[in-house]
């Protein structure tokens, strides 16, 4: 028995977690659970079967506001 459920698009159990992605490096597929089908090449979130696109998309926003943060900080912290 997988660990994931299984693919919504095509229904395959063949699903592997990702590793890396060049929107959350490592960090990012972990938190979202994130898997790939390995037969229709689908990705989504391994527990719960939806996308992740709204998850990703709030990652990324909160990732940039951190980055932004720190750099303004950084900036007044000059002077």
């Amino acid at each position: 028995m997988s660990e994931y459920v299984p693919c919504p698009k095509c229904g395959s159990t063949n699903v592997q977690k990702v590793n890396y992605t060049m929107w959350g490096g490592m960090i990012g597929p972990r938190l979202l659970k994130h898997v790939k089908c390995q037969d229709c090449k689908a990705t989504f979130n391994g527990k719960t079967g939806k996308s992740n696109n709204g998850a990703i998309a709030l990652y990324l926003a909160v990732t940039f506001l951190i980055v932004f943060a720190i750099f303004f900080l950084a900036t007044m912290a000059r002077g």
